[in-house]
């Protein structure tokens, strides 16, 4: 197994990198300064970090890949042809036939309040699983990004430990992009998304037994 005492990208993969994680849609508020209970009109784009991250390394010009699941519906499809526009590979992007696409819903309520409500109950990106990619895949890439959502249940604490592995034996350079969130864990109401940050002993030891398989750390407000 590789040391990865090296910060070098392994030479000559196919791809530059391969996201793991949340593909959803995100609908955002049009009347800035209402309440989300007032509000009448949304925008539709696409969300997830991972798939932020797979589209905007697409277009910036490098080979993406993502990995995830979409739900056999009219928002799964608007997400895949969302990432095949601007390059993005996907490949690895399943139609789940029983669960839906993620949804996300955004409010500007006022300067510090901003309602954040996921929909993400046994959503098709959390259940995206260990068939769904083969070593192969993983070892065509120069680098794995994985977000830390895709270690908050043991279906994707799998799947995200296996791609891992798949990393390590073949000189991938991994990414954690911790994107923490509370009610993604279980630990608010499941209305309150907006609520950024609550210590976790049980979390960060969870976070920090993947750190060691981790040659980059991305850690946003």
């Amino acid at each position: 197994m590789p040391t990865h005492a090296s910060s070098r990208f392994a030479p000559d993969r196919t791809r530059d990198i391969v996201c793991l994680g949340q593909l959803a849609v995100d609908l955002y508020a049009q009347q800035v300064g209402a309440r989300l209970e007032d509000v009448s009109t949304f925008a539709k784009y696409l969300g997830g970090s991972s798939a932020n991250i797979a589209f905007g390394c697409a277009r910036l010009g490098l080979n993406a890949s993502m990995l995830a699941r979409v739900g056999n519906d009219h928002m799964g499809r608007f997400l895949v042809e969302t990432l095949q526009r601007e390059g993005c590979n996907v490949s690895h992007v399943r139609v789940d036939h029983e669960r839906l696409t993620a949804l996300v819903l955004l409010g500007f309520e006022d300067r510090d309040t901003f309602p954040l409500v996921f929909y993400r109950e046994n959503c098709a990106d959390m259940a995206v699983d260990e068939s769904a990619f083969d070593e192969a895949y993983i070892a065509s890439s120069k680098a794995l990004l994985i977000t830390g959502t895709h270690f908050s249940t043991a279906q994707v604490n799998r799947t995200s430990r296996r791609a891992l592995d798949c990393a390590r034996r073949n000189d991938v350079r991994t990414i954690l992009d911790i994107d923490y969130r509370p009610v993604l864990w279980g630990l608010t109401g499941k209305a309150d998304g907006e609520t950024h940050f609550i210590a976790n002993q049980g979390v960060t030891a969870h976070l920090q037994r993947i750190l060691p398989m981790m040659d980059l750390v991305i850690g946003t407000e």
